[in-house]
């Protein structure tokens, strides 16, 4: 794979439930090193579409194909409520082969968490367990990251350093992908698309300026002022 070539590449993906056309023709690629947006209605298909990125689901038509290693932050969770927060760091450790928790840690720190390492999840804030769930999708160093409403519950300042986050892992390399129901943070995005209908066009990055959203924490829907 070289430089330019995409990390993921979706073409003429179809899904439906039973008669309900859910996705219909989506086409789209991934580059590296690039921060990439799909906004959509809730219902619109947006999860169906990233749980089909990562062979969680399969498709009706079309090919996904992808480059390097992938990490996925659901919308939902999943997190075992009588495991503490390094229990669930020390599992995937076992399981992705690392040496050591440097990145999980350094996550962590940036997410201002790492005060509940020896909690246990049924304690912990639905902000916080979206901290770890972060966490946990970015530990093992991916070059393909996938989000699905991944700030949900972060209060102002937490929300701000995800995007921090975000584009530092753009600047090293890494293609990451932000699903959400707002258009809110275009202006943060080096290219965004609509899903709508069932089928993804590429929209123009018209969101709310990152001055206004300084001083205007509180139109953000989903973050916590």
């Amino acid at each position: 794979m070289s430089g330019s070539d995409p990390v993921l590449r979706v073409r003429d993906v179809h899904k439906s439930y039973r008669r309900r056309k859910v996705l219909e023709g989506v086409n789209f690629d991934l580059p590296p090193g690039q921060l990439t947006g799909i906004v959509g209605e809730n219902g619109a298909g947006k999860s169906t579409l990233l749980r089909i990125l990562i062979g969680d689901l399969p498709l009706d038509h079309g090919s996904v194909q992808s480059q390097g290693v992938m990490g996925y932050c659901p919308q939902e969770t999943v997190l075992h409520e009588a495991f503490t927060v390094v229990q669930h760091l020390r599992f995937l450790q076992t399981a992705y082969a690392l040496d050591t928790l440097d990145r999980a840690h350094e996550v962590l720190e940036i997410l201002h968490c790492t005060d509940y390492l020896n909690d246990r999840i049924a304690t912990l804030s639905g902000g916080t367990r979206q901290k770890l769930n972060l966490t946990l999708a970015l530990m093992h160093g991916p070059q393909v990251l996938l989000l699905d409403e991944p700030y949900q519950g972060f209060d102002w300042e937490t929300y701000l350093r995800f995007w921090d986050l975000a584009q530092d892992l753009r600047d090293r390399g890494c293609s990451v992908l932000v699903v959400s129901h707002l258009a809110y943070d275009a202006s943060r995005l080096d290219r965004m698309y609509r899903l709508h209908n069932g089928v993804l066009v590429e929209s123009e990055r018209t969101g709310v300026s990152p001055a206004h959203a300084a001083t205007n924490p509180a139109s953000t829907s989903g973050v916590r002022s």
